[in-house]
């Protein structure tokens, strides 16, 4: 490298990186210099550092690697998109926004990008959804839909929902003492299984699933082994024990600080596919009454759930109580 091409490295360095903490801009030349790839952890960490609030800082300077971008460290999407972008300048290297979707901790992040700064194809991850993802993919809407994040990864999908305390039905149960439903544990669990039919990939789906063709028909098996408050974070796992058309049968558990708070043997689900006009999937009357934000069914007081006039009606069957 010239002394010209030398010095204006170092300048365009120094203006890119010039909100950064001290140490990433000579860690930045090391690398672009020498393609010294232990630099690019304190690189990458110090252009998050640069686009993160004093309270976000501290956060990140008391974690490990586990920490989750969005729902720990509370960044979003745009801010995402400006420390992708600096990287990219810094280290010369393209991210495609796919594969960036699936990061989700700092570890993550650090794995992948020193894989693009050596030209190595990044490892495969599982797919990871974000709370704005699973709402407009599920039938389920607020103040009724219990999953903020799913990762599916073979037949294992994992998913979180934090108890934040304004739940509407914990004003009733129980006054002044709230506590979370074990009934809607396992209702989470169910939003789980509906996921895994919509994204998740099995042999035994032939077709793309209709969303406002699945119904929760029956679980067995179910033990609640702890009182969840406010503040909890339920960690679901949903696993398939197998599938044929119309049915589906999962099973799932739930965990809160490494505790195992909730399990079911056995979650099964009724579902069908998009019709299939002149040998197109017809989606458009479903993506119509996806928009409207209502519900596909209620439950009546004999358990059944009402259905549009061409579906066929399902039963659920709860055998889980508080």
């Amino acid at each position: 490298m010239s002394s010209e091409s030398n010095t204006t490295v170092e300048e365009d360095l120094k203006d890119l990186l010039k909100r950064c903490p001290p140490g990433t801009y000579e860690a930045a030349l090391a690398f672009r210099k020498n393609q010294d790839v232990d630099q690019v952890e304190p690189i990458v960490m110090g252009i998050i550092d640069r686009h993160l609030e004093p309270d976000q800082r501290e956060i990140l300077s008391k974690s490990d690697e586990t920490l989750r971008m969005y729902e720990d460290l509370g960044m979003d999407s745009l801010t995402m998109l400006e420390i992708v972008m600096l990287v990219e300048q810094t280290l010369k290297v393209s991210i495609d926004n796919e594969e960036l979707k699936d990061l989700r901790t700092i570890g993550d992040v650090k794995v992948y990008l020193q894989a693009k700064a050596v030209g190595e194809e990044p490892p495969v991850r599982a797919k990871t959804y974000r709370i704005e993802e699973i709402a407009a993919l599920m039938p389920h809407r607020d103040p009724f839909l219990f999953l903020e994040s799913v990762q599916i990864n073979g037949a294992e999908t994992s998913g979180s929902y934090r108890i934040s305390g304004n739940e509407y039905f914990l004003e009733g149960h129980f006054k002044e003492n709230p506590v979370f439903p074990a009934s809607i544990m396992i209702e989470a669990l169910g939003q789980l299984c509906v996921f895994f039919l919509l994204k998740g990939e099995n042999v035994a789906l032939k077709e793309k699933v209709d969303p406002n063709t699945i119904f929760f028909t029956s679980c067995d098996g179910v033990k609640c082994r702890r009182i969840c408050k406010p503040g909890d974070l339920l960690k679901m796992k949903v696993t398939v024990s197998r599938v044929r058309h119309p049915l589906a049968c999962f099973k799932g558990e739930i965990t809160v600080e490494g505790e195992k708070t909730a399990v079911a043997e056995e979650i099964k689900l009724a579902f069908d596919y998009y019709p299939v006009i002149d040998g197109q999937v017809s989606i458009s009357a479903a993506a119509e009454t996806n928009g409207n934000g209502s519900h596909r069914s209620s439950n009546s007081g004999n358990g059944s759930s009402t259905t549009p006039e061409n579906k066929t009606p399902r039963f659920v069957k709860y055998e889980a109580s508080d």
